[in-house]
């Protein structure tokens, strides 16, 4: 056996972890809620046909963005305990090299949207590349403790890609559940960066636990959650959803909720990785209620 034949599979790790798979995941996960709620009933073979297109346009155009996140930050990334590890931060990877790779992904992706679902999800699709990997990393991220409000809008964009792909069209319910992930965002990533805030106060990052500190980060993690709490019923008072949704949304915005009071009232690293670890199954639970309603 060869030496390159020995080094391909590490290799194929390196550029396969330069676009955060765990991300990918709930990023195409989402979308493919959008593009569920979209088609009343049960979808056909030519519904199901399109969606797994669209999915996969969306994974290589959202894989795009994060390798091209990783070479804008791979110093960044280097300084923190949490990223040290990725391929461009270790320098296991070149510029050139990751570069090409994202530039081949986002074509690809986008070549897929545009020929074989429509052109305005490739549209929309790119405008969350440059928005998450422009104008959010290199432009708002070191700039303002507000990067993941404003960045947020990018985060949240996936249901909409996943509606328009389906429909050619952004209809009010894929707005709602744009609104509900970017309601979401904010206080998801400061429970993280909360207990990483020396990680952040290394990389120079002015996050906010880092430039208007802890109580006052924990004060915007709670009143957020219940603002959520109140845009996750917006599905039922919209009709686009019934009861188990309904209940659903209640129980897991509480228990969200919850997690907030306690993390204000008694701060613990353990707690806000606790509350960090929930955001992820509050969104994925709920998405997947909203999921569950449709075919009831």
């Amino acid at each position: 056996m060869t030496t390159s034949a020995l080094t391909l599979p590490s290799r194929w790790r390196q550029f396969n972890a330069l676009t955060k798979p765990r991300v990918i995941q709930l990023i195409v996960f989402c979308a493919l809620i959008g593009m569920v709620l979209a088609v009343p009933g049960v979808p056909s073979w030519n519904d199901v046909g399109l969606a797994a297109l669209a999915c996969l346009g969306i994974w290589l155009v959202a894989g795009a963005a994060a390798a091209f996140n990783c070479i804008v930050e791979k110093q960044i990334d280097a300084r923190m305990k949490r990223t040290a590890w990725r391929p461009t931060a270790k320098g296991e990877l070149s510029d050139r090299d990751t570069l090409l790779f994202s530039f081949v992904l986002c074509l690809a992706g986008s070549v897929i949207l545009y020929a074989w679902v429509n052109p305005l999800t490739m549209w929309l699709t790119f405008a969350t590349f440059v928005g998450y990997a422009v104008i959010y990393t290199v432009i708002l991220k070191p700039l303002t403790p507000q990067n993941i409000v404003i960045g947020g809008a990018s985060g949240a964009m996936p249901p909409v890609l996943g509606w328009a792909a389906m429909t050619g069209d952004v209809g009010p319910e894929a707005l709602i559940l744009f609104l509900i992930i970017f309601l979401w965002t904010p206080p998801h990533f400061w429970a993280l960066a909360l207990y990483r805030v020396e990680d952040y106060r290394k990389s120079g990052l002015p996050m906010l636990p880092v430039t208007h500190g802890n109580e006052f980060t924990r004060l915007q993690i709670l009143l957020y959650t219940w603002v959520l709490l109140a845009a996750c019923l917006m599905p039922f008072i919209y009709r686009m959803s019934g009861w188990f949704y309904l209940v659903s949304a209640v129980i897991l915005s509480l228990m969200f909720c919850l997690y907030a009071w306690n993390l204000w009232r008694e701060y613990s690293d353990a707690l806000a990785r606790k509350t960090f670890r929930f955001s992820l199954i509050h969104l994925s639970l709920l998405f997947a209620a909203l999921l569950i309603d449709h075919y009831l």
